[in-house]
Formats: C-alpha cells, sequence, structure tokens
C-alpha cells in the first residue's frame, strides 16, 4: 500500500505495539498519517515521528476520541464561551476491564494507554504538560506482571502544565479493578463546574456557584455536536456504520460510541489537509500527550518522583 502513488493517506488501527513503525514508515513513504491512541509506546518513537513530520511537512493526527465526544465540546463550548469563569482544575478517568483482550493488551501498564485521559485535560487548559508526578496503587497477578514488569492496578498522576496556574489529575485502571467501564472529565471553574456521572449513560452535573445550596447542582443533557460536521457522515454521531446489520461495534457497546466522536475526527483530518494546516492533535501535541504517560509510569517506578515531558513535545 506504501508503495501505491494513488494513495495519498493512511489511517493506522493496528494493535499498540505496531502504532510506531508503521506511522514511521508511512511518513518516510511519504503519506499522511492519521494514527488510533496512543503514538508509541516509549519516548524515541514519539520523537521519531514529530522530527518525521516537521522533515517532510506532512501532517500526522493521533485520533483521540474524547477531545471528540459530545460531553468535551459541550464543556469546552461553556468554557470558551466565559459561562464557567476561570478555569481552576481539571480531571480525568479511564477505566475498564481488559482481560480477554487481544494478546498485546495483558499487563500493559495503565499509563501507557492514557491518552483518552490527558487529551481531554490538556485540550481544555490548552496547554502542554511540562511535568507529572505518578503513584501505582494495588497490585494484578502475577501472570500480568511477567508481560510488561509492571506490577499496578491503578496508576494516578498529577500533571502540570506549561505557563498556566491550572493543573489536572487522570486516573487509570486496566486490570483487576471492579469498576463499569468509564471515561470521564471534570471540570472545575469559578462561575461554574461540570462532572461526569459516576454511572455510564446517566446525566452530566452543571454546579453554579453562588446560588443557594440545594440548587447549586443541576442534572444537565449534554448535547449532541452532529450540526459542527458535512451532513454526509453528521448521522454517525450516534450511529455506527454496522448498525444495519445489526452487528453493532464494540466502540458503540463499550464506551458508547466514544460520545460520537468518530466522524469528528475523520472531519477534521480531512479537512486539516485540504486546508493545508495542522490537524487537532497535531505531531507536537500527540506527543506529548502520549509522553505524559510514559512519562508517568516511569515516576510511578520511583515512588512518585517529578519526571519532565521531553522538549521536543512542547
Amino acid at each position: 500500500m506504501l508503495k501505491d502513488p494513488a494513495v495519498d493517506v493512511v489511517h493506522i488501527n493496528s494493535p499498540i505495539p505496531d502504532h510506531a513503525w508503521m506511522s514511521i514508515a508511512a511518513l518516510k513513504a511519504g503519506k499522511h498519517v492519521a494514527c488510533t491512541v496512543p503514538m508509541a509506546t516509549n519516548i524515541a518513537d514519539c520523537k521519531k515521528i514529530v522530527a518525521l513530520v516537521k522533515q517532510t511537512g506532512l501532517a500526522y493526527m493521533m485520533m483521540e476520541t474524547v477531545v471528540y465526544a459530545r460531553e468535551y465540546l459541550f464543556m469546552k463550548e461553556l468554557l470558551d464561551g466565559g459561562k464557567l469563569g476561570k478555569l481552576q482544575f481539571v480531571q480525568a478517568s479511564h477505566q475498564q476491564d481488559m482481560d480477554g483482550w487481544p494478546n498485546y493488551w495483558p499487563g500493559l501498564p495503565p499509563m501507557w494507554y492514557a491518552t483518552h485521559c490527558v487529551g481531554p485535560v490538556a485540550g481544555l487548559i490548552g496547554r502542554p504538560a511540562e511535568y507529572v508526578s505518578c503513584f501505582g496503587s494495588g497490585t494484578v497477578r502475577k501472570e500480568l506482571q511477567k508481560h510488561y514488569g509492571s506490577p499496578f492496578a491503578v496508576e494516578t498522576a498529577h500533571i502540570k502544565f506549561q505557563g498556566t496556574d491550572v493543573s489536572a489529575r487522570i486516573i487509570r485502571s486496566l486490570f483487576d479493578t471492579a469498576r463499569q467501564y468509564r471515561e470521564s472529565i471534570d471540570v472545575y471553574g469559578s462561575k461554574a463546574s461540570v462532572e461526569w456521572p459516576l454511572v455510564e449513560h446517566q446525566p452530566l452535573v452543571r454546579h453554579t456557584a453562588k446560588l443557594p445550596e440545594p440548587k447549586i447542582p443541576k442534572p444537565v443533557k449534554c448535547p449532541d455536536f452532529a450540526k459542527r460536521l458535512p451532513g454526509s457522515i453528521a448521522k454517525y454521531t450516534k450511529h455506527g456504520v454496522y448498525d444495519a446489520s445489526k452487528k453493532t461495534h464494540l466502540s458503540f457497546t463499550q464506551g458508547s460510541g466514544h460520545g460520537g466522536s468518530h466522524p469528528h475526527l475523520v472531519h477534521e483530518f480531512a479537512t486539516a489537509l485540504v486546508e493545508q494546516r495542522d490537524p487537532f492533535p497535531n505531531a507536537q501535541q500527540s506527543a506529548n500527550w502520549t509522553c505524559v504517560g510514559l512519562c508517568a509510569h516511569q515516576s510511578a517506578l520511583r515512588g512518585g518522583v517529578i519526571v519532565k515531558l521531553p522538549a521536543f513535545t512542547r
């Protein structure tokens, strides 16, 4: 496929260990790259991809679903419109039971797959991560530990962002922790805050400052943002391409279709190519978000020490 001159773009949806080498090969072959998360499983490969994008002028976009999910778009709209006031704190979690998934998943360090948490907090803050401190908690069973040498059931990290007084917390778990699938974001402002429900498919909760105590929280239904899309793909914020045959894709049964993000991701990448601009997230941003998780796991293995993000990601 990479030898075919008629192919301008590749979209990589391969197993996690293959993301980096495939992205590198595609960029070297002169193809634009859209790749599912994470960018890579080591910092060196992230650096190679960022360097290749600069050298070639090609586009790279990590297809981070959460920054195009309707809940994120709703929170971002409120923030940009001044309705939350001054941004004070953001947190996100991604908890999932990966037992029974393909053979590269068992024992994966939770923070190696943290972009569903990192992306939304970085996107809302609007600045690159500068350094991180992370703690591991609990242990997974011995047969899981042998694959990657990671003992932790849960990893939690605090992130300092460059040029801002706002920090963020992220929580990740993949094995041996009882929790319904959840990708969540909470955003706290001086005027109002929005919190994700504890149970999926419940409404978000908006908290408004200075109201009488019983009136501070109010359930809010998150709007869909299909109106931002061309009509030909707008329907896919709520329906999968397999729905007509009743073979619903797993992402629509577990994770609620990634918040309707799939057509937004496609539209952003295609539009960026047509307009000859960087997609969001671009290569450097994708590396920053990915390296937060990689550096966080390093921190957890060292008892929570501060680990700085590589300069090429900022």
